[in-house]
């Protein structure tokens, strides 16, 4: 039997390995497109109110599609819906290079956002749902903590590559055409094991069965919601260009290593957390993850110093990396198997999609109040929700070490 502190148990499963490649390859491609898409709309407009509007575009395809997807993911094929989702995608990026090659209307690069959202909106909980049919569940938590890895790297090298290539847009995106196309074939070869399918009839009670489930399952809740809260109200990333040009005084290689700042300190976060044993009191460490991570926003906020501020994003991105795992491994050990594509989407609604909308409300924020009281306030309104979410689900601070759950303690988790 294979030591349960094996930190590569998950990497040793072939499926897994390409899974967590095409993963990469993917999150690498859309941190390309995302940076010199924000970059190439404020350079246009000069406007922090519409490159909001780009965070709203691809918002609410996950708000309308995401439970649609998940149900989906619980009667077909993951692993195809996973394909499916990476070639609207690649048409989402040929848009934009299309675009950006003959200078069209910015709403049209709204419109290919849009479609970047309904990517997502399939992707995500098939995506999520799949982990869990490549690995063994003693490898589960792993697997978690090798997923945030990887997408940290991606987060990491993908901005810095999109700030080197924000003065050729048109070839940026055809960079994630590329990278997308190789992502269809890896997922290709995937050969998961057979998932429990739903038997519920499409009623809308079978439709919101994973937003009911989240709701009864406690742990799951508070995570969710801290996370929730940090991203959205935190979200000072969204407004890195205003900063870079208009307080920092810096150019898009400089923005493009801010960018990669948060990732670069989740991606160090994430490999500590997969070469130590798993947390013993993984409830504490959430709560003050989530403190550290308005307290660093805060500072962001107020730097007016290139490094310092490059410091307050590295801390940003390490102590959001441990929530990410936290959270994303209590879904993976208390979630059913025929339930996981709807409770993968509520977890794409109220966490990833709140990226896009963070960026939405960040810059409507800023447009109206400035751009530090935005970061600022956004870091203080963090550290209330740690407050009230302590208050509301005291046992959040006894969590057990995660490897020990079962799906079969959700009803009472």
């Amino acid at each position: 039997m294979q030591d349960a502190h094996d930190p590569y148990l998950a990497l040793r499963h072939r499926d897994f390995s390409l899974l967590l490649s095409s993963n990469v390859l993917a999150a690498l491609s859309a941190e390309i497109q995302f940076t010199v898409v924000e970059w190439e709309i404020y350079q246009r407009t000069g406007s922090t109110a519409m490159m909001a509007y780009g965070g709203l575009a691809q918002f609410l395809p996950l708000l309308l599609l995401a439970l649609p997807a998940g149900q989906a993911a619980d009667r077909y094929s993951r692993k195809y819906l996973l394909m499916l989702a990476h070639v609207f995608m690649a048409l989402a990026s040929l848009g934009l290079a299309l675009v950006s090659h003959y200078q069209g209307p910015v709403e049209l690069v709204f419109v290919f956002l849009a479609l970047a959202g309904v990517s997502r909106a399939i992707g995500m909980p098939s995506r999520a749902s799949l982990l869990s049919l490549v690995v063994p569940t003693v490898a589960v938590p792993n697997a978690v903590t090798w997923v945030s890895s990887g997408w940290q790297i991606a987060t990491t090298t993908g901005p810095a590559i999109g700030g080197l290539l924000v003065g050729y847009p048109t070839a940026a995106y055809a960079t994630t055409v590329a990278g997308l196309c190789i992502c269809i074939g890896m997922v290709a070869w995937i050969e998961p094991r057979e998932a429990t399918r739903s038997t519920e009839p499409r009623t809308l009670r079978s439709l919101l069965a994973g937003i009911a489930f989240v709701w009864r399952t406690e742990l799951l809740l508070a995570a969710i919601t801290l996370d929730l809260f940090a991203v959205l109200l935190g979200g000072c990333t969204a407004l890195l260009p205003a900063y870079c040009q208009d307080v920092l005084r810096v150019d898009g290689i400089n923005y493009g290593i801010l960018r990669a700042a948060p990732s670069l300190g989740a991606f160090a976060m994430a490999i500590y957390l997969a070469h130590r044993p798993p947390l013993a009191r993984p409830g504490l460490a959430l709560i003050w993850s989530v403190v550290g991570f308005g307290l660093a926003t805060i500072g962001f906020g107020l730097s007016t110093n290139y490094y310092l501020s490059f410091a307050m994003l590295f801390l940003t991105g390490a102590f959001d990396n441990i929530s990410v795992v936290v959270r994303g491994t209590l879904m993976q050990m208390l979630t059913p198997d025929d339930m996981r594509g709807r409770v993968g989407a509520v977890n794409s609604v109220f966490i990833s999609s709140t990226n896009q909308l963070g960026a939405f409300e960040s810059g409507i924020t800023a447009e109206w109040f400035g751009l530090v009281p935005a970061v600022v306030g956004g870091g203080v309104g963090t550290l209330t929700v740690v407050v009230v979410a302590v208050v509301l689900w005291p046992n959040l601070r006894t969590l057990p070490p995660l490897h020990t759950l079962s799906a079969k303690e959700s009803a009472t988790a």
